[in-house]
């Protein structure tokens, strides 16, 4: 009759190979370098943008739309 708290011999196997990976996993973090270290550069760094802008503005009114504002100059 097997339990589910007991083990048999191959779980008592796996558990400790478990245990010793574990440890092994500690052993080997601990050994690692821990400190990163960020700089900031001596020269500050510098962005060239060559950027031409060129806008043109195109506009056409209809005969009716002219007249309007010739008569209300003052509006506009």
């Amino acid at each position: 009759m097997r339990h589910g708290l007991t083990m048999d011999g191959n779980g008592a196997i796996r558990q400790n190979m478990k245990k010793g990976a574990f440890l092994f996993l500690c052993i080997a973090a601990s050994a690692l370098p821990g400190c990163v270290q960020v700089s900031a550069p001596d020269k500050p760094i510098v962005i060239n943008l060559n950027i031409a802008i060129r806008q043109e503005v195109l506009y056409r009114l209809d005969q009716a739309s002219k007249e309007v504002i010739e008569e209300n100059s003052e509006i506009f």
